[in-house]
Formats: C-alpha cells, sequence, structure tokens
C-alpha cells in the first residue's frame, strides 16, 4: 500500500493520491482514488473506503486497474474529487458491504468509548442514509445528546434520525410473499433463506425500535404515547427472538457477521430477561398477557456471554452489566451486585478505555458502593474531568458527588454539586431543587446566612414548578418531592432530616453497613433530632407539630431502624420498626413510612436466617398497604426478596428462542 500526497503551489490545495496494489493471476493491478484534504479523521476515513472500493476493483480484472492507472496521470492539479457516496444520486451505490460496515461501526464504538465523540459520529453520519450500521450509530449519538441533555430540539433530531434508521433497515430486510407470511402460520421458517445482510437488517431494527419505544415515552406526555410506546416495545421483544431464532437456525455465510450478530442477540434478549424479572408480580402478570417474560438466570447469562466475545455489541453487554450490578442492584433491590465480578471486568475496560467517561464512572460507582468513599470522590472527579465534549456527562458525576459528599456528612461540598445540578441539568428540576432545599435544611441554624435561609424557602417554593409528565404519568419521586414542600411550610418553613429521608429512599442506606463511622454518623444526627422532637413536641411551641407528631416521630424512628440493622444491632432495630408500625392510624400523610419499616424487618428476618418470618412480613407489607408514596419502588424491593427466599418457583418462564 502507498500514500502519496501532492501539493499544488498555485492555489495551495492539497490532494492524497491512495495507490493499492493487488496480486491476480500473476498481474499487478493498480487502482486510485483522489479527493480534497479535509479534517485528519475525515480524510483517513475516506481513504479506508477508498482502500476497500480499490481492492475490489483490482480483484475483478487487471484491465480495468490498469485503466484506472492510465486516468490518474491525466488528473489536473486543479481537479477536486469526492466520493461517489457524497452524491445524492448515488446514496444506494455506495452503502458498504456489512464486513466493512461493521468495521467502521466498530471503530466508531471504540472512539466514542475512549471520548472522542465528534469523531465516532463523523465516521457514522456520511452513509447514515444508506449504511444501516452507520444510521444505527448515528442514531445511537443523536438519542444519547437527546437523553443527556432534555432539550426539545434534541428529542425531534433523535426522533427523525430513528425513523430515518428504520426506513434504512427495512430496506435490507427480508422480503416475504404473502404466501411464505401465511406460510409462517403452519411451518417452520426456513432461516437458511436469510442472508447474513438480511438477519442483521432485523437485528438492528429491533434496536432502533427499542430507542424510538424510549424516546416515543419522553416526546408526548399523554397517555397515547405509553400506549405507542409499550406497542413499540412488545414489537422489538418479538423480533429479538426472531432473532436469536436466526442465530440458531441457519447456516451463515460469515463467521464473523455471525459473531457481531450474537453479540446484539445476546446484549437485546438478556437486557429483556434480566430487566422483566425485576418488575413486580402484578406487573408481570400483564406484561405475560401480551407476550412478554423474563428470567434472571437466562439474562445473566446471555450477557456473560456477550461481554466475553469479540462483537461489535460486548462493550454493550459489559455496559448492562455494570448497570445491573452497581445501579439497579442497588435501587431497587436490597440485595447487593456482584462487586467482585465488576470489578474484573472494569480491569479489562480501564485496560482499552483508560480514559473512558463511562468506565471511570463505574469505578468511582463501584468504590461507593464498596463504602471507599474516598476512592469514589477521585474517580468521579476523574471521569467528570475526562472530556469536556458532551458536558451533560458531567452531571452523572455531580448527580453521584452530591450523595458521597452526603454519606460523608459534608453538607457544604453536596450543596456545591446540588446547585451545579439545579443550574445546569434539565433531567428532573423538582427534584433538583428538592434535594438542593434538603440539604440546606441539613445545615445547623447558625451556619447559614440570612441569604440562605430566604433560599430554603424560595427553592421550596419552585419545586411544583418544574414537575414533570412523561407517558401522561407523574414521576413518584417528584410527586413525593412536592407533598415534601407541602409539608416544609405547613411546618412553618421546617422538615426532620429530609436529606437522610432522600439517602433513606434512594436506598444509599446498605452503604452505611460497610464502615460502621459511616452508619455510627447518621445515627448520631437521628438522635440529636429525636431529642430536638421531644423538646418541641413538650413546648407545644407550634400547634402544627401535633398534627404532623406521628408522621415525624415515625420519620426518625425508621431512620434509627434503619441505622442499627447497618450497625448489627438487629434488637434495637426490631424495637424501632416495631414503633413505627404501630403508629399506622395516627400517621396524617406519611403512611409510606409503615410498609417500609415493615421490609427493614422482614430484611432483618432474612439476616437472622428466619425465612418463613421474613415472606410473611412481605408478603404483609405488599398485600395490606396501598396509595403510598413511593409504593412501585419499594413493590420492587420486595419482589426481588421474595425470588431469592420463594426459590426459582417464584420466578417466571424464560424468554427463550424457541420457534
Amino acid at each position: 500500500l502507498l500514500v502519496k500526497v501532492e501539493h499544488n503551489r498555485s492555489n495551495g490545495r492539497r490532494r492524497k493520491v491512495f495507490i493499492s496494489e493487488t496480486v491476480s493471476h500473476e498481474k499487478f493491478a493498480v487502482t486510485c482514488c483522489t479527493r480534497t484534504l479535509q479534517s485528519p479523521l475525515e480524510s483517513w476515513h475516506r481513504l479506508l473506503r477508498a482502500t476497500i472500493m480499490a481492492t475490489a476493483t483490482a480483484a475483478t480484472s487487471a484491465t480495468s486497474s490498469n485503466q484506472q492507472q492510465q486516468h490518474h496521470q491525466n488528473y489536473d492539479d486543479e481537479d477536486e474529487f469526492q466520493d461517489a457516496c457524497d452524491a445524492d444520486n448515488a446514496s444506494a451505490a455506495c452503502a458498504l458491504d456489512l464486513d466493512t460496515a461493521l468495521a467502521e461501526a466498530k471503530i466508531a464504538v471504540d472512539l466514542f468509548f475512549n471520548n472522542k465523540f465528534n469523531e465516532a459520529e463523523a465516521l457514522m453520519k456520511p452513509l447514515a442514509t444508506s449504511s444501516m450500521y452507520h444510521s444505527v450509530g448515528h442514531s445511537v449519538f443523536t438519542y444519547l445528546e437527546a437523553m443527556l441533555t432534555f432539550e426539545q430540539q434534541h428529542i425531534a433530531a433523535a426522533s427523525e434520525a430513528l425513523k430515518q434508521c428504520l426506513n434504512v433497515c427495512n430496506r435490507y430486510r427480508k422480503k416475504n410473499t404473502l404466501t411464505e407470511t401465511i406460510g409462517k402460520t403452519f411451518k417452520k421458517v426456513n432461516y437458511d433463506q436469510y442472508t447474513d445482510l438480511e438477519a442483521h437488517a432485523e437485528l438492528c431494527s429491533a434496536e432502533a425500535l427499542l430507542l424510538k419505544a424510549m424516546l416515543t415515552f419522553i416526546e408526548d406526555e399523554t397517555l397515547t404515547s405509553l400506549i405507542k410506546g409499550g406497542m413499540k416495545i412488545r414489537n422489538c421483544f418479538a423480533m429479538y427472538k426472531e432473532c436469536n431464532n436466526i442465530l440458531n437456525h441457519r447456516q451463515w455465510q460469515s463467521e464473523s457477521s455471525k459473531l457481531h450478530f450474537e453479540s446484539g442477540v445476546r446484549m437485546g434478549l438478556g437486557t429483556f430477561n434480566l430487566m422483566i424479572s425485576l418488575l413486580p408480580a402484578r406487573i408481570i402478570k400483564l406484561l405475560e398477557f401480551i407476550g412478554f417474560s423474563g428470567n434472571k438466570q437466562s439474562g445473566m447469562q446471555d450477557l456473560l456471554t456477550g461481554s466475553q466475545s469479540e462483537g461489535i455489541r460486548q462493550v454493550l453487554c459489559v455496559m448492562t452489566l455494570l448497570g445491573y450490578n452497581l445501579i439497579v442492584c442497588y435501587v431497587l433491590s436490597h440485595k447487593e451486585g456482584d462487586l467482585r465480578f465488576c470489578d474484573e471486568l472494569l480491569v479489562k475496560q480501564l485496560k482499552q478505555y483508560p480514559n473512558g467517561v463511562w468506565f471511570l464512572f463505574f469505578k468511582g460507582r463501584l468504590e461507593f458502593m464498596k463504602g471507599n468513599l474516598d476512592e469514589a470522590l477521585m474517580w468521579y472527579k476523574k471521569s467528570w474531568k475526562s472530556q469536556n465534549v458532551w458536558p451533560q456527562f458531567h452531571h452523572l458525576c455531580f448527580w453521584e458527588l452530591l450523595w458521597v459528599n452526603c454519606l460523608r456528612l459534608d453538607w457544604r461540598e453536596s450543596l456545591l454539586f446540588a446547585t451545579y445540578l439545579v443550574e445546569n441539568s434539565k433531567w428532573s428540576r423538582t427534584i433538583y431543587t428538592y434535594q438542593k432545599a434538603s440539604i440546606m435544611c441539613m445545615l445547623k441554624t447558625e451556619d447559614l446566612h440570612s441569604s440562605e435561609v430566604r433560599m430554603i424557602a424560595t427553592l421550596m417554593k419552585e419545586v411544583p414548578k418544574y414537575k414533570q409528565r412523561i407517558a401522561g404519568k407523574s414521576l413518584p419521586m417528584e410527586k413525593f418531592a412536592c407533598k415534601k414542600t407541602e409539608r416544609f411550610f405547613a411546618q412553618q418553613s421546617f422538615l426532620y432530616v429530609p436529606a437522610l429521608e432522600l439517602m433513606y429512599v434512594w436506598n444509599l442506606f446498605k452503604i452505611l453497613g460497610k464502615h460502621f463511622h459511616l452508619a455510627d454518623g447518621v445515627y448520631r444526627i437521628v438522635e440529636e433530632n429525636l431529642k430536638h422532637y421531644d423538646e418541641r413536641m413538650n413546648a407545644k411551641a407550634n400547634p402544627t407539630y401535633g398534627v404532623y407528631a406521628a408522621d415525624n416521630k415515625a420519620l426518625l424512628m425508621l431512620l434509627k431502624g434503619a441505622c442499627l440493622r447497618q450497625m448489627n444491632s438487629p434488637l434495637q432495630a426490631t424495637r424501632c420498626l416495631e414503633e413505627v408500625i404501630t403508629m399506622y392510624k395516627d400517621i396524617k400523610e406519611d403512611h409510606y413510612l409503615v410498609p417500609y419499616a415493615i421490609v427493614e424487618l422482614a430484611l432483618i428476618y432474612i439476616d437472622q436466617g428466619d425465612k418463613d418470618q421474613a415472606i410473611l412480613a412481605l408478603e404483609d407489607a405488599k398485600k395490606n398497604y396501598s396509595g403510598y408514596s413511593l409504593e412501585s419502588r419499594l413493590h420492587f424491593r420486595i419482589h426481588t426478596a421474595l425470588i431469592e427466599l420463594k426459590g426459582k418457583s417464584y420466578e417466571n418462564i424464560p424468554a427463550g428462542g424457541g420457534d
């Protein structure tokens, strides 16, 4: 291979001449491609494509190659040439073959996870209207930007890109005749009739449809969007199962093509199985009725297999496993993720992507879940400062840094990151605003400036203004925040330990158990506020304290009991939690405290090995309490605990890839 750069001194233009020499029937065939140089990445990209086109042409015939060489000799220095792909009327002609498209997509993935976001998108965008893998890549980048910014123009752009992607994929999908469509109902499908390209078109369609469904939920706030999105997800799930059949029941023309296809099937079905298995039983029954099913073991195995392959979606399987073990497990269940396994995954990924924002972030999350708060701070800050192309990535780190500092009881530092989120992020202004106000409430009165006291009231007033509806539904945590602001003003600008309450409902108390001093610090704050509560009740200075007396006392006792459980003091914890349960009839608004206390009791029984008592408590919380704040969040935790206690019989039938 030879690359030569020619420079025309008269007009300052440069052009790169690429010559590919290929031996065919003992003759040298030479082909060339020229174009005006642009950016280094684009030049490299064009040359890569020119290499492929030139090599293919040379292999066709030596004579044709010699003619192209002669044509090159007649080029004038002022001529400027572009690939055929640049012409609007030649988009179909420049669609790359499948192997080349996969190779370029793999390069784009590596660029993306090395923080070269613009370069990755530049590689995908030129052929987004003709090559399905370029179209999927371009759509994913626009989708991520929409999710990170939540700005309407980016959401609209992502929707249009995904629509275009689905159209591109449909061009390559297998076209069935009416007879074939009817025949599929009565006999097995002959998957050998699919070409590799058609098989990949099915997979890419499923991926694009899933992203389009997720985007539907935020494009429109009506119930109609929820139904439309749900139908798209159901169709997507069916397509993934069909892709699994294609994977297992056809002879593949290319092992490389099969490898990349399998990684996509593993990633898609594995994620579906895993996520559906986490849903509460009442939701799963509805999903099974419309064609869904999920099995945790099957999902984990698919993702593990995909993460160990060399397929293009290998890194996405890794991301899903890390997300499940380090985030989902800690938010939606009482169990911990497999931290040792995550450590092994991150060692490999950080070796390949040492400055990748995502894996630096997950490394910080791993240390956070271990209770190593100083190390977590270090890794989160590395992730934050590793790139500035997409500042929205910083918001993920700011969120985590906020809570790490809350567990360190460094309210001033956490307030700094809470302020960043309020001012710069659009994900949930309601939650961010309430969190900032809650953290400020944790500061002692003598540590607050008069302007900060006024700011707390201002923030509390603003919380309901930013409330969102997604797919016609309000976000549970936003509704919770709005109720708390009402309580704040009803109690004459006062709330008990609101930041600790948020830490509890975000399920961060389990980290307290990693180190005794973490739990002890929170415990001391709760004890101090219980003393303050008794003093205020005895003074009867504010009649509204009597109205919400049970609510406030129950909150403090729940937090105290949860702390004591993390400090391995089950008897004391049980007494606190049982006191909360006895206050149910006296609680005016915070009815969520009682079922949450019952689940805490169940977890104590699990720790003590009393399986039967734990099941009774969990069933009690699930069946006898409803209509309280954050109910679905608790049902997720109940469901995962019951799966563990009752075994596989409680899980669902696997979403297999049968005929």
